[in-house]
């Protein structure tokens, strides 16, 4: 086999509505061409995102009927506070109702106007947090990154030598801590090495900068590093967890990912001031330090989770079914960024639409049409997501990659609906000359893919010459 079966058992199923195209069509329309903004009962298949979207175990649902709602002490709590410290291994753990949450709480602590934070590469929210502090936020990963034909075992790598050069230009002062990502999102959901991990270290030792990681898929990064890294086959996900985080100073995690949860996340960190800022921060926007605006069921939930994460078994199975898809996709020649990454397949836009120039949104255009003809809904991670205006110009700088990201649920799908997602696929892309473009027509300040509303640039007509 190529993956193996699933590794449980389904108790309990959840039916889902087709609709017709025309249908489609209108629900588009009225959503400004947003996929954010349909329905979810009217998609077939939701690979929009794989945060919240996981189902949990009948242990985790188990572990609800235990919540203690308490405001203060509740012992959920103190079951999630043990159980991220045996990953972790952080002194401090807060937990927050979501990652974006732990994020803004860390930045607005630590970060200043005119600093600079260096990361593999940011995610939306990550970046939009340090950025709302008016610091930089800048990628550095390596440049194999940005090449959606190179293979390379961990493509989401720190690239070193820019991140040494950028210290040394911005200055050491200027740099409250450097972030990797782990798997590295933007970048198609490449793992980081822990070679590449201990060398961050070992250049940030020397200047004295604080390493976070940002930890949502780090089950599946440290899955990667089993399999591929020289010296690491027989160890197990959990110890190489624990190897990888001894080299940080702390985390944000949404545990909408790898903790196998609907809501919830945390920070965790060592630095003993930092958190005491963070924490009365915490008390002021998100509710005590004991529940972090969560209830105590969903702590309970997040501690199950992140402790079932690590289950080999499960990963094997995880990284299996996205391998999957992106080898049936590959096989029948779909443009994709490879290698395939933990949590989604990405499908390369500039490829697949290459009529299409990238002022006409061509991820953002390629998923609807994915979504229009067969209920499949992804999500752009492109110009839409990651353009920016230059200030001097007003032009758009558009991003080295173009991609419709299809995030894969966590327990959710059976490998025949991923088949259905892939002949889906390869249909569209054997005529997907008809496929048009989209303009802009409504964009907010921040994170505009969010709300962001478009309209379908028509097709011109060819002229019919007749003789005269």
């Amino acid at each position: 086999m190529k993956f193996p079966s699933e590794p449980f058992k389904i108790k309990v199923v959840e039916p889902i509505r087709r609709t017709t195209r025309e249908e489609r069509d209108r629900l588009l329309r009225e959503a400004g061409y947003n996929l954010f903004q349909v329905p979810a009962e009217s998609v077939y298949m939701d690979l929009l995102t794989d945060s919240g979207t996981s189902a949990m175990s009948d242990h985790q649902w188990a572990g609800l009927m235990l919540g203690d709602e308490s405001y203060a002490g509740s012992r959920n709590y103190y079951h999630f506070e043990e159980t991220v410290r045996s990953i972790f291994g952080y002194r401090h753990v807060i937990p927050t109702h979501q990652g974006r949450m732990a994020e803004n709480l860390l930045f607005s602590t630590v970060v200043k106007s005119g600093m600079c934070v260096p990361n593999n590469i940011h995610f939306d929210t990550t970046r939009a947090n340090i950025e709302h502090q008016g610091a930089q936020a800048l990628d550095v990963v390596v440049k194999e990154a940005y090449d959606p034909h190179c293979v390379l075992p961990f493509k989401g790598n720190m690239d070193l030598g820019r991140l040494e050069d950028t210290i040394t230009r911005v200055g050491r002062d200027r740099i409250p801590l450097v972030m990797l990502t782990i798997t590295n999102n933007s970048g198609g959901g490449q793992p980081v090495s822990l070679e590449n991990i201990r060398q961050t270290r070992a250049l940030l030792n020397r200047y004295r900068i604080p390493l976070f990681f940002d930890a949502c898929r780090f089950a599946e990064n440290c899955f990667f590093i089993k399999e591929r890294e020289p010296g690491y086959a027989g160890k197990s996900v959990h110890d190489i967890a624990r190897e990888l985080f001894s080299y940080g100073d702390g985390c944000t995690m949404s545990a909408k990912k790898d903790g196998l949860a609907n809501i919830g996340g945390f920070l965790s960190l060592n630095d003993d001031r930092w958190a005491q800022d963070i924490t009365n921060m915490l008390i002021l926007v998100e509710g005590f330090p004991t529940y972090g605006g969560l209830a105590g069921r969903d702590l309970e939930a997040m501690a199950r989770g992140l402790r079932e994460v690590l289950d080999e078994d499960y990963l094997s199975f995880r990284v299996g079914q996205v391998r999957y898809l992106g080898e049936l996709l590959n096989q029948a020649g779909v443009p994709i960024l490879e290698p395939v990454g933990g949590h989604a397949v990405y499908l390369n836009a500039k490829e697949f639409l290459p009529h299409l120039p990238q002022e006409e949104f061509p991820a953002q255009s390629l998923a609807v049409a994915l979504y229009r003809d067969y209920g499949i809904r992804g999500v752009e991670i492109g110009t839409v997501m990651f353009g920016k205006k230059d200030a001097a110009t007003g032009r758009t700088i558009h991003p080295a990659l173009e991609m419709v990201r299809l995030a894969i649920p966590r327990r959710v799908y059976t490998n025949m609906q991923i088949t259905y997602v892939a002949e889906s696929i390869i249909e569209l892309y054997r005529r997907r000359e008809g496929i048009q473009g989209l303009t802009l027509t409504y964009e907010a300040p921040m994170l505009r893919h969010f709300t962001a509303r478009f309209e379908e640039i028509q097709q011109q007509p060819l002229l019919q010459h007749t003789a005269s």
